[in-house]
């Protein structure tokens, strides 16, 4: 049902949605767990870049599966 290529461009999206992922959870965000950091919560790469990654993710999955596999040509 699927060619190589096509699951080449399944694995490029999980790739890029787990990263996406990756970047949203973010880390610690400082020492004291009992103060919150508001820079450190809201910050460009949480709430902007990440979930551009994530849906950026998803459309090459959707077009990874559309893909129609390349014919060989028969001579």
């Amino acid at each position: 049902m699927f060619s190589k290529e096509n699951y080449t461009w399944m694995l490029l999206g999980l790739v890029i949605i787990a990263i996406g992922m990756f970047l949203m959870s973010g880390g610690k965000s400082n020492n004291d767990p009992a103060v919150f950091d508001k820079d450190a919560v809201y910050s460009t790469t949480r709430i902007t870049i990440a979930p551009i990654l994530i849906l950026a993710g998803l459309v090459i999955e959707m077009v990874a599966i559309f893909r129609k596999p390349k014919d060989k040509a028969t001579s």
